[in-house]
């Protein structure tokens, strides 16, 4: 190769790198891949989940600086680089009707101004492959559906120098690829769910795809299967860093890691984007740039 490969993940908060491809991640910085984190807010407004943590009076007064202390670790684990694009966690709106955002955050920012500080980022980074949140942000917490609005912006944006100037963001890059991140996908779930119950195991997913029938939710296109299975251990590390957010012996961890890797060894990807020329299925976010690089 005479190019460095350069995978850039672009999340919402900390957190969701190590719960959405995050052994895909691991696989890459493996093989010599650099890979950075692009995470658009701080998750400030984040409720502390983890329920050995909640009251802590320290976390409560402290979350910004808690969680970015966890991304850190996070970071350490799975080997990426990581950047803060510097935007405020809108928080997930409840009740009915749902109260309005707060002032100033994230999902409220102007989306073109938003989307140039994410082209700053691949601008300097320069990667190749992108990957981000469908449009409904894979779960429709605002944060989410603006991560996925700005990441389209910025992919054309990169490399428009009209719209984003060079003398203001950086020398124009185009990136080949864009993904949307798919890991929590019906065939994975029922796999993992059959197979659970096949062996006698409570399934931690029954009420998962329960809701998944009551919602209708539309099926995705699965483009694109990472095998990684290898790096399985290093991704739930990751994310058990994220100790306000994640319980350790909580539902994430139900499924032993033996069966998930004889079940469903991969972590899946929906190719949105491409300018580079591949072919479906794929088993590589580099297909079609690999050889070219």
């Amino acid at each position: 190769m005479t190019e460095q490969l350069r995978l850039m993940a672009v999340h919402a908060h900390p957190d969701d790198e190590s719960s959405k491809g995050a052994a895909t991640m691991a696989k890459y910085v493996s093989e010599g891949v650099d890979v950075l984190v692009v995470t658009c807010t701080g998750g400030e407004r984040g409720s502390i989940l983890n329920p050995k943590l909640q009251g802590d009076k320290y976390i409560e007064e402290h979350i910004h600086e808690v969680r970015k202390k966890e991304m850190d670790e996070a970071r350490e684990i799975l080997g990426v680089g990581q950047e803060w694009l510097g935007f405020v966690d809108s928080g997930l709106p409840e009740g009915d009707p749902l109260p309005p955002l707060p002032e100033g955050c994230f999902a409220l920012e102007d989306v073109d101004k938003a989307a140039g500080e994410l082209v700053r980022k691949i601008r300097a980074f320069r990667p190749q492959v992108i990957t981000t949140y469908d449009e409904n942000g894979g779960y429709p917490h605002p944060d989410h559906i603006m991560t996925h609005k700005i990441s389209m912006v910025a992919f054309e944006g990169a490399a428009d120098t009209e719209k984003y100037p060079e003398s203001e963001y950086g020398l124009a890059h185009q990136p080949q690829k864009l993904y949307y991140n798919q890991g929590f996908n019906r065939p994975r779930t029922e796999a993992l769910h059959q197979a659970m119950l096949d062996r006698g195991l409570e399934s931690p997913y029954g009420e998962w795809l329960k809701r998944w029938s009551e919602f209708e939710r539309t099926e995705r296109t699965l483009t694109t299967h990472i095998p990684c299975a290898d790096f399985f251990e290093i991704r739930d590390k990751a994310l058990i860093a994220h100790a306000t957010q994640i319980d350790p012996d909580g539902g994430w961890f139900k499924v032993p890691m033996e069966l998930q890797k004889e079940v469903w060894p991969t972590e899946e990807y929906e190719l949105a984007k491409s300018l580079a020329d591949t072919s479906l299925p794929e088993d590589d976010l580099f297909a079609g740039i690999r050889d070219n690089a």
